[in-house]
């Protein structure tokens, strides 16, 4: 399987299929808004991966790499039918060095034989220049005298918005070009969110809230037919009293959701993101999942299996 722009006819020639109209087909056909957070500690990783069947990717000759790896892909094949997309957090495999990228390379790649779709959580956010060679890293490549350069290919990307709308037209850009999606960052889940993104503007309304009004913006250009738009936004679970203002501000967007389980968000409170369809909101999960043994006890892979179900039937009863 191959990604992004795939996933019909269209796709073939050289107009994309709209990446919320990909998603919108992804979540109905998987009956999940579930993302799983792939954020591999390489100190804490699942005991007993030495015991399990060889996965699809080859060990590395890093011991720490294949390690990473191994864990990755039992996680994934412990909790892919129960959702729709993965979240690499890219400092989890870039601290790994020149290893980590070729660990990241074949966890997307077995991601996508297992159906999902990748979201690469690196929140990059520069001047045009470095924007543009951040979206030819996630997106695209680059084409160069001496030949081309394979980005990652994901199928969307977190972004960092607070250098303003130029910092993040490349990145919609380079994304659209190919039938993938935008996620910028707008009310987060961290508890410091607070310190700026709360902020009065002088002109009213909060710093995060004007965020979302560029996000509405560069969105309108890349509506599909499902009604939703290639910019999106990560909204944080953890405060789901601006979930409700998040929506009227970005009516067509995609709601990336993170904070469930471990920094206490619930999905119980995330009814205003799904009020324009299944696909308007992603539930992530991470820690809650790829930890869950440890409160249940028995298997790392049953117990994680367990957790995804948990959290994508609560999810899609909201839809």
């Amino acid at each position: 399987m191959t990604s992004p722009a795939e996933q019909s006819p269209a796709a073939a020639s050289d107009t994309p299929v709209p990446f919320g109209d990909v998603l919108a087909t992804r979540v109905a056909q998987r009956e999940s808004q579930l993302v799983l957070g792939v954020d591999p500690d390489p100190t804490a990783l699942w005991p007993g991966l030495d015991d399990r069947p060889a996965r699809s990717a080859p060990p590395l000759a890093d011991p720490v790499a294949s390690a990473v790896l191994a864990h990755c892909t039992a996680l994934i094949d412990a909790a892919a039918a129960t959702c729709v997309a993965i979240k690499p957090q890219l400092a989890c495999f870039e601290r790994l060095g020149h290893a980590g990228r070729m660990v990241l390379g074949a966890v997307l790649e077995h991601a996508r034989q297992a159906g999902l779709l990748v979201i690469a959580d690196g929140k990059r956010g520069d001047i045009d220049v470095s924007a543009r060679a951040y979206a030819e890293a996630l997106y695209g490549g680059v084409e160069t005298p001496f030949g081309a350069v394979a980005g990652l290919g994901v199928d969307a990307a977190t972004v960092n918005p607070l250098m303003g709308r130029d910092a993040l037209e490349p990145f919609v850009s380079a994304a659209r070009a190919r039938g993938a999606g935008v996620l910028a960052l707008v009310r987060t889940s961290n508890p410091g969110a607070a310190d700026v993104q709360d902020l009065e503007l002088a002109g009213g309304g909060a710093v995060w809230e004007r965020l979302a009004g560029i996000v509405e913006q560069l969105g309108r250009p890349g509506i599909g037919a499902r009604g939703l738009s290639d910019v999106g936004a990560v909204v944080g679970a953890t405060e789901p009293a601006h979930l409700a203002r998040a929506r009227e501000l970005m009516p067509n967007a995609v709601l990336l959701l993170p904070g469930v389980g471990a920094q206490g968000g619930r999905v119980q409170e995330l009814a205003p993101a799904f009020s324009i369809g299944p696909a308007g909101g992603l539930v992530s999960a991470s820690r809650s999942i790829a930890g869950a043994y440890r409160d249940r006890g028995g298997d790392p892979a049953v117990a994680a299996r367990a957790e995804a179900e948990r959290l994508r039937a609560l999810a899609w009863e909201l839809a």
